[in-house]
């Protein structure tokens, strides 16, 4: 397995993470919304929140797990340990939450239903979020997303639709950031991919489950369809905290399958302390992403067009003739 001395959390972070941020953090009453929500709760109010029935992993407490932790901590160079914790909860999720000293929860369900390997993944996945500092965005989601407004009355006349969508756009491209940290915890697609596979579909038990046929289907969501498919895939996930697996290990395999994630293997990343590229550089790969992704959802646009003037004077006709 290889480590990453000093690697920074910008050799894995999806350009897409960086855009939607930018535009989140643009937003009118965003700064206020963010002072709000650490002013009532403070890094106190989550961990109760987030901890009152979770134990925390150790030498004594899941040694196994500890110590696999501690490899995941090994390979992206961290001293400096979040504190992990395991919930008796029964779906299968995880996640890096907190303010000023961030900590990882992992769900008991997670960790019956995944091997060693995809554990792996799962905490690298998790150190990622960590490294990239989305905690205190992400734990600002789970509040809205299991609170509701019902929940956080200190909110009450806030415009809260266009943060929360922006939220939650934001929440689904951090994702992506945090596969590829996965990834690099793993250096093997397949128990990144079979952790997807998992979350999407349970285990197999008795019954194979199989890899390949989960990642030719995730290329199918991807590639098939027309435009108003993708306004339908849209309009499914726009109030989704996770995007869907399948574009999940799609997004994973892209980027597998690149320059990119060999160059990190063999040692050529940025490294903590590295000069910070212009933001225009930022800027240009969101729009290179973001622009594939609307030339890919246009493309068949013309033909969804024509489609549907022909029938609606298909049945312009009909209707004329049958009076």
């Amino acid at each position: 397995m290889r480590s990453f001395p000093a690697i920074d959390s910008r050799s894995w972070e999806h350009p897409a993470d960086r855009a939607a941020l930018n535009a989140m953090r643009a937003l009118p009453g965003f700064d206020e919304v963010v002072r709000k929500v650490l002013g009532a709760f403070g890094e106190r109010g989550i961990r109760h929140l987030f901890l009152a029935n979770a134990v925390r992993v150790g030498p004594q407490q899941r040694p196994k797990l500890d110590a696999l932790y501690t490899e995941v901590l090994a390979t992206f160079d961290v001293s400096d340990r979040p504190e992990l914790y395991v919930t008796q909860t029964p779906f299968a999720n995880a996640a890096a939450v907190g303010f000023d000293r961030p900590f990882i929860v992992v769900n008991s369900g997670t960790l019956a239903l995944l091997d060693r390997d995809e554990q792996r993944f799962v905490l690298a996945h998790e150190v990622g979020h960590v490294l990239s500092g989305h905690t205190t965005y992400t734990t600002i989601a789970l509040l809205l997303l299991q609170l509701g407004l019902g929940g956080l009355p200190f909110l009450a006349g806030v415009a809260l639709l266009p943060f929360q969508l922006a939220l939650l756009e934001w929440y689904r491209k951090a994702e992506f950031s945090a596969d590829r940290a996965g990834l690099l915890g793993t250096q093997d697609l397949r128990p990144a991919a079979g952790t997807m596979l998992k979350f999407a579909g349970g285990g197999g038990g008795d019954d194979p489950i199989d890899i390949d046929a989960f990642l030719a289907q995730a290329a199918e969501y991807e590639t098939q369809g027309n435009a108003w498919d993708a306004v339908l895939k849209a309009l499914n996930t726009a109030f989704r905290d996770h995007p869907f697996a399948t574009i999940r290990a799609a997004e994973l395999q892209r980027w597998a399958q690149g320059a990119e994630y060999p160059r990190i293997l063999e040692g050529a990343y940025v490294k903590r302390g590295d000069p910070r590229p212009p933001l225009e550089d930022d800027v240009a790969a969101a729009a290179g992403y973001y622009g594939d992704q609307v030339r890919s959802a246009m493309a068949g646009m013309g033909e969804t067009i024509d489609r549907a003037k022909r029938a609606f004077e298909d049945a312009f006709r009909g209707a004329t003739g049958s009076r």
